[in-house]
């Protein structure tokens, strides 16, 4: 899944894709490149990160999509909690809604019911503007697949089939360093939701605080972190560096599939 944020302020593509064109130009790079998804964002969710109007949202997001949805061959996905987008997104084409809230907010579920698209849950303690702020848990994973658990049957309950529905266990949304680690070591266990596992491990912080780099030096942390994903079973990574997660995903996958 390759990432455009069509922002001024996310973590790391911060105002390098804002605007149509520039957004096209680079998700039809990331096509070339082995992407098999394209994720549109409107809104850094980044710590502390400041809250984007619906209009704004909308501004931003769905020219894009029905641009996408038009000249790509591959699915569009809108990163995005507010209902209103969700529509809008739905009626311009885009084949996957995913959410860091996990469709919590009022109406989101009901959006989705009958809209036939594939949804991604994901695990985020807190809010953007808090999450950071001593996250705590007991044992992380557990309660992180508790919460998805409880997602899942949500969507079900809402008419959303299973086979609809990805998880994303959210790294770096409310999580030290050291619960992130754990978190990654201990994926496989997210399979026994028995939904397909998304990972967004991409340029992330947890990866700057090992590695004492910038975001613009974490291509190999990255490359790293999704071939320990993807080694335990991940479905989808989303990722900024497509080309180079490829061809690193495409030396794993033949090992996995060797013997």
């Amino acid at each position: 899944m390759g990432v455009i944020n069509v922002t001024p302020d996310s973590f790391s593509d911060g105002g390098l894709h804002y605007g149509l064109d520039k957004a096209l130009r680079r998700a039809q790079e990331m096509v070339g490149e082995g992407a098999g998804l394209i994720d549109i964002g409107g809104e850094s969710t980044r710590p502390g990160a400041r809250l984007v109007s619906v209009q704004e949202e909308l501004d931003r997001v769905i020219p894009v999509v029905e641009a996408m949805v038009r000249q790509l061959p591959v699915p569009v996905s809108v990163d995005t909690s507010k209902v209103e987008v969700m529509r809008e997104a739905l009626r311009a084409g885009a084949g996957m809604i995913n959410d860091v809230r996990a469709l919590r907010e009022p109406g989101a579920l009901e959006a989705l019911s009958k809209a036939g698209v594939t949804v991604c849950l994901m695990h985020m303690q807190g809010n953007p503007a808090t999450m950071q702020n001593n996250p705590s848990y007991e044992n992380v994973v557990v309660e992180v697949k508790n919460f998805l658990a409880s997602r899942i049957q949500a969507c079900e309950t809402a008419g959303i089939e299973r086979h609809r529905i990805v998880i994303d266990p959210g790294f770096g949304f409310g999580k030290t360093l050291a619960q992130n680690l754990y978190l990654l070591k201990k994926l496989g266990d997210f399979h026994e939701l028995g939904v397909p596992l998304l990972v967004g491990l991409s340029r992330k912080s947890m990866l700057g605080a090992i590695l004492d780099v910038p975001v613009t030096e974490r291509l190999y942390g990255s490359l790293a972190a999704a071939v320990i994903a993807v080694w335990q079973g991940a479905t989808i990574i989303r990722v900024h560096d497509v080309k180079a997660t490829a061809q690193v995903l495409q030396i794993c996958k033949a090992v996995m599939q060797a013997g």
